[in-house]
């Protein structure tokens, strides 16, 4: 009689079962949201809805509250999607977690698809112009080459 080993992850094998979106209360990140709760949706996938809350040192250090103004940023967020969810919840249904994570964008959607065990993620496009030259969050997970990445514009 063999043991046997509990089944190894895979990745988007049936379409995604957990898809990442990240959100920072900008337009494009809204309108990445609502694209990836309509993926959800079809998929009858999980939405992990992101914010990655800044960590500003310098602003700390100079007495800023950082830390309440995210964590009101992150309650907005969670306010906004709850009240989007109630509002279509006759006619949609879609399973959603909302997470939040510290550190830079990039970094912190990493670490949110890794521990999430995302098969996609979804950004919305910079709205920074500086982002053409150094590189927005998206095109650096694109690059990653870990997850299949939508960007939304």
């Amino acid at each position: 009689m063999s043991e046997q080993q509990p089944p190894q992850f895979e990745r988007g094998t049936d379409g995604p079962k957990v898809i990442v979106v990240g959100v920072d209360g900008s337009d494009s990140s809204l309108r990445a949201a609502s694209y990836a709760g309509g993926l959800a949706r079809r998929q009858r996938a999980l939405l992990a809805v992101v914010y990655v809350q800044p960590v500003m040192a310098a602003g700390a250090a100079l007495g800023v509250p950082v830390a309440d103004a995210t964590e009101e940023i992150a309650e907005g967020l969670i306010q906004e999607i709850r009240t989007a969810a109630e509002r279509v919840k006759d006619i949609f249904d879609v399973r959603w977690e909302f997470h939040t994570f510290r550190g830079d964008p990039y970094n912190g959607l990493v670490t949110a698809a890794d521990e999430l065990k995302a098969d996609a993620v979804v950004v919305g496009a910079s709205e920074q112009a500086g982002h053409r030259i150094v590189g927005s969050v998206a095109i650096r997970l694109v690059k990653a080459g870990r997850w299949p990445v939508t960007v939304v514009p």
